[in-house]
């Protein structure tokens, strides 16, 4: 999409939006990063090692490290919760990514479309764009700071389930309330929109009502995206003109 059909998109849709971003294999593929700084975390606050790592795919911090005590075997003392475990490995987990900044862009990748698509959106006054991700906050600012994107987004409003004991549904609606009540507009069902990769980020755009584009850029195939109740499939955010076209119209 070029400057003129951008400027002739601003024109005709003056309506407000809220579009919210996934993270992890939506935006960027940090997965050669993140397993390492992962497993380091596992072993330091359990002691023992990652031997069998969980599925890391559409689910936040929190509910991959409740599934990888349970796998990898680690046996709690008496009269201890894996919920007491899970702030030590929260802040550790944050500390052994911290550590691995420079590796996010040597073994990390942008996802194809990712800047050309946050630039655009962002140069319309009528659209907000923040995310919605599993991530905790540290890292989500982290893997967006380490690619230039947290730019073009606002996080003041943004949902880090990581950081949160609320699924994505209910912080989907919460991150529209916030930014209802900053930018003094509203953004009701489908005017917010979620983009993710996963079937579960789908269904949380569901129960949300908001409405949901799925890009097959994970494990998740375009079918599934759509059984899953895609408004939207993208094969890759290079679709530029299709993305455009489904939020402002």
């Amino acid at each position: 999409m070029n400057a003129a059909q951008a400027e002739t998109v601003r024109r005709r849709y003056p309506i407000h939006r809220l579009v919210l971003w996934n993270i992890d294999q939506t935006l960027v593929d940090v997965t050669r990063v993140i397993r390492p700084a992962y497993a380091e975390a596992f072993q330091k606050v359990t002691g023992r090692p990652l031997i069998q790592l969980p599925q890391m795919v559409g689910v936040s911090e929190t509910e991959i490290f409740f599934d990888a005590l349970g796998r990898n075997g680690v046996s709690l003392r008496e009269g201890e919760g894996a919920e007491e475990l899970l702030e030590p490995f929260k802040a550790q987990y944050a500390v052994s990514l911290a550590a691995r900044r420079d590796d996010l862009t040597v073994n990390g990748v942008l996802m194809p479309g990712v800047t050309e698509a946050l630039r655009l959106l962002a140069s319309e006054p009528s659209i907000v764009q923040s995310v919605l991700t599993g991530s905790s906050r540290p890292n989500a600012l982290l893997k967006l700071r380490a690619f230039g994107l947290d730019k073009y987004l606002d996080l003041t409003i943004a949902g880090f389930a990581g950081s949160s004991p609320y699924p994505k549904g209910a912080l989907l609606s919460a991150t529209r309330l916030k930014a209802q009540e900053k930018y003094n507009a509203s953004y009701p069902d489908k005017a917010t929109v979620y983009i993710a990769d996963a079937v579960r980020d789908i269904e949380a755009a569901k129960i949300a009502g908001a409405a949901s584009v799925g890009v097959v850029s994970g494990r998740a195939s375009a079918p599934e995206l759509r059984e899953a109740g895609a408004d939207l499939v993208l094969n890759s955010l290079n679709k530029l003109a299709d993305l455009i076209a489904f939020i402002t119209g």
